[in-house]
């Protein structure tokens, strides 16, 4: 089985910095992590902030960028649920029948999780190696708390892998 994986991370920009934690943790593990997500530099954050960028030139980068993964992680941090581009990151993946995964980063609760995450999701997971890996593969998907610890699944439905 390869351990190479193509994913897309959607996460706050304010969480940049836990992608390649995230991307290290896995590499630790022996998996390259091919993340097609965006991490804006400067310049190009800084036009977004003021509205430059045409919110339709956004969703087809994304679609096209998430299109290519073969699963969507969500990094699940302090401000998360607030993001209306995680929000559309997750239903878009929905949408292409993507295995949805969260994380949780350091500091972030179940409060932080986005509602179409819970409605969504396939498996939410703590900071553990192992927990992340069964979720991208499908092993197992558990729903597990901040600490690791088991909890329930909010949704029922699982997407489809083609």
């Amino acid at each position: 089985m390869s351990k190479r994986k193509h994913v897309f991370i959607s996460h706050h920009h304010a969480d940049d910095d836990q992608v390649s934690k995230l991307t290290d943790l896995l590499g630790r593990k022996g998996y390259e992590i091919r993340n097609s997500s965006i991490r804006a530099k400067p310049a190009n954050r800084a036009r977004l902030d003021r509205g430059e960028i045409k919110e339709a030139t956004i969703k087809r980068l994304l679609r096209m960028k998430m299109s290519w993964a073969s699963t969507v992680i969500v990094l699940i941090g302090k401000e998360t649920h607030q993001r209306p581009w995680v929000d559309w990151e997750i239903r878009k993946a929905n949408e292409l029948g993507k295995r949805i995964v969260g994380v949780y980063t350091r500091g972030g609760t179940e409060a932080d999780i986005p509602p179409t995450l819970e409605d969504y999701g396939d498996s939410i997971v703590n900071w553990n190696s192992a927990s992340i890996i069964d979720a991208i593969e499908g092993t197992e998907s558990p729903f597990e708390n901040t600490d690791g610890t088991a909890r329930a699944p909010i949704n029922g439905a699982q997407t489809s892998r083609c």
